[in-house]
């Protein structure tokens, strides 16, 4: 089977921007992709088969999780199979959250592709379905006044613990360097369309651009520009493979000042010019 880049389709509302779903054995045979308004986590206990994720493809097979950020664009690949949980939820929801949990969304969330997938080891899986499943029975049981705060308070948890999973996330986590730097990734997270340049951001933040680079580097082993590059690189991928939009109109919403300057920032950073690169997608296997 093959889809059209241009059959994408959209995230279906949620009512109170906040879902989980329980799979058993949930197979996948025809999903246009999907191009998401809440953030997932998919807790995969056992699975089969592949999961398209923006351009690239991961295999699933079972004690993992995939961390999609909104903006992304996902779909299974025909004939997948996964048991676990998919967990949804905006950022009106994710305001119930504690403010302390704040900075765990920051990091897994705000740069996700470095986040995109992630291998659990045993122990630390049976504590992330226990939680999964408390939070599932939780949300399918009868409403009451305070729910949604009952149920962000279990996600805050859950974020924390994802957090940990990832032992790059671990170290110095409350240093405040690592508050910087995740104040700076959700910065870029907001902001890409309407600056580039690293200036913009440490003044937001109170300090130089060479401090930022530097920060940045020991943070994440890449400067600010480069991580302010792959933000806009990511949503022009994204624009060029599951849009019509006109490579210049493309241009000009990532706030290029005209269509061959962004095309030589795209050929730079891929080695492929932007209509290469579309032409490549026109179709995708599913």
């Amino acid at each position: 089977m093959e889809e059209s880049f241009l059959n994408t389709s959209l995230d279906k509302e949620i009512k109170d921007s906040f879902s989980i779903i329980n799979y058993n054995e949930q197979k996948f045979n025809s999903q246009s992709p999907c191009r998401i308004t809440y953030n997932r986590i998919f807790l995969i206990s056992n699975g089969s088969g592949s999961i398209l994720v923006d351009d690239e493809t991961y295999p699933v097979s079972g004690n993992e999780l995939f961390l999609l950020a909104k903006g992304q664009v996902y779909s299974f690949y025909q004939h997948s199979i996964i048991s676990g949980y998919e967990l949804c939820f905006g950022d009106c929801f994710w305001e119930k959250t504690p403010a302390s949990a704040s900075n765990c969304k920051a990091v897994l969330f705000n740069n996700a592709a470095a986040n995109q997938h992630l291998a659990i080891d045993a122990t630390s899986f049976s504590e992330l379905d226990t939680l999964f499943r408390v939070l599932y029975s939780e949300y399918i049981g009868e409403d009451y006044i305070n729910k949604p705060d009952a149920l962000a308070a279990y996600l805050k948890i859950i974020m924390i613990k994802i957090a940990n999973v990832n032992a790059s996330l671990v170290n110095g986590y409350d240093s405040f360097e690592n508050q910087l730097y995740r104040q700076f990734l959700e910065l870029v997270s907001n902001q890409y369309q309407t600056t580039h340049e690293v200036t913009d951001f440490a003044n937001q933040l109170g300090i130089s651009a060479r401090k930022l680079s530097d920060l940045c580097r020991r943070c994440s082993g890449k400067g600010a520009k480069d991580i302010i590059n792959g933000q806009l690189i990511a949503e022009a991928k994204r624009s060029l493979q599951f849009s019509s939009k006109p490579v210049k109109e493309i241009a000009f919403q990532l706030n290029f000042l005209a269509p061959d300057q962004f095309s030589h920032f795209f050929k730079k950073n891929t080695q492929v010019s932007p209509n290469d690169y579309r032409n490549h997608f026109v179709h995708i296997g599913m």
